[in-house]
């Protein structure tokens, strides 16, 4: 698993101008021609998993640098591109409203297309959704979803969430070939402009015995959890609530806002089918982000298991820069994704002009994200 750096991206209001997308879709067209046709679409997939290539074609195609848009736009002209053209990949969903009709977009791409059983993709696409929207716990709400696939089977997610308090964004990518645990330190990599302290991270390899209590706990009664949230009220420890919300000093007022958000329904079901481990809890429709701090609170106080603190982000060098704080430059997936895209843009046949005009947005994002 190799979680590959931080970008500075801040939320900006407003729509891409039509004359910017009308370009955009023009140089994304011939570079991914290029691209489809020397390395394939798997390569593809492998690429848009990579937070720091991504960020290089976005600013390649010529959105901003620092926008929380350089993940909605370039992704909506991704989907058309390959929505359009023949290379093998399709996807679906969107920002908004669109990241909801995901699902519906795969049934028919599936069935105008592709032999691929939609429903594998389907789940595939809601576990993603769940991990990052429920499973970790940072203050970013997802609410940006494209899930890329081939007649393969093979996919790729690049998601968005944002905390409207910070006003930044943070992405989060995946790629199939990498993931051997929906929830177990699953990502290709996840990028933003924070590293959060007090994150609740139930993917976390360290957060391994929370997970399994979790499920022992959902297969019981429902009514055990209310009991253990009694329990924990009445200790007046307080173990969880600092990374949960740092406004709430009791355990008391903490249980009573918890408690109310808790999708019992989702918990009895859960007791009814009893899942045999963390993805399966995860994958009850239901189960959000109220239903699994409170099982992480009980796991952690009453069973005493460890449930990770650690923001997955990794690394930074658009503020990071030489002196490698907080987390040293990637230079050599850098050089990678440069090399890489020059090949690419160099063959495309997209005119003089704007290969010229790529060319130059290439070198301008190695001199930002270098800092001199």
């Amino acid at each position: 698993m190799s979680v590959s750096g931080i970008f500075d991206l801040r939320l900006h209001g407003g729509k891409a101008p039509p004359w910017l997308v009308s370009r955009m879709l023009k140089l994304a067209d011939g570079i991914f021609q290029v691209i489809y046709s020397e390395f394939g679409e798997v390569e593809i997939l492998r690429r848009l998993s990579d937070p720091i290539w991504f960020q290089a074609i976005s600013n390649v195609l010529g959105y901003d640098w620092d926008s929380s848009g350089s993940t909605t736009v370039t992704s909506a002209v991704l989907k058309h591109v390959f929505n359009k053209n023949n290379l093998d990949i399709k996807a679906a969903g969107g920002k908004g409203k669109r990241s909801r009709s995901t699902l519906d977009e795969i049934d028919r791409l599936c069935e105008k297309n592709y032999d691929v059983n939609p429903e594998e993709l389907k789940y595939a696409s809601r576990l993603v959704a769940k991990v990052d929207n429920s499973a970790i716990q940072a203050g970013y709400s997802i609410y940006h979803h494209v899930f890329f696939f081939t007649k393969s089977g093979k996919w790729a997610v690049v998601q968005q969430g944002m905390n409207t308090d910070l006003k930044s964004a943070r992405r989060y990518h995946w790629f199939s070939d990498n993931v051997r645990s929906f929830v177990v330190e699953p990502h290709s990599g996840i990028i933003g402009d924070k590293v959060v302290k007090n994150v609740m991270n139930m993917v976390a390899y360290e957060s391994e015995e929370a997970r399994k209590i979790s499920v022992e706990i959902a297969s019981e009664s429902p009514s055990n959890l209310r009991r253990y949230l009694t329990l924990i009220e009445d200790s007046k420890q307080t173990t969880l609530t600092s990374f949960i919300d740092p406004s709430f000093k009791s355990i008391k007022r903490y249980k009573i806002v918890l408690e109310k958000n808790i999708n019992w329904g989702a918990l009895k079901e859960a007791y009814e089918t009893k899942p045999s481990n963390f993805e399966q809890l995860l994958a009850i429709k239901g189960v959000g982000p109220a239903t699994v701090k409170a099982l992480a609170l009980v796991s952690e106080i009453i069973f005493d298991a460890e449930v990770s603190k650690r923001d997955p982000i990794r690394y930074s060098f658009a503020f990071g820069g030489k002196d490698g704080v907080p987390y040293p430059v990637d230079r050599k997936k850098m050089d990678e994704a440069i090399d890489f895209l020059r090949f690419a843009i160099e063959r495309a046949k997209i005119g003089d002009k704007n290969k010229i005009i790529a060319l130059r947005r290439l070198s301008g994002f190695m001199n930002k994200s270098f800092p001199q």
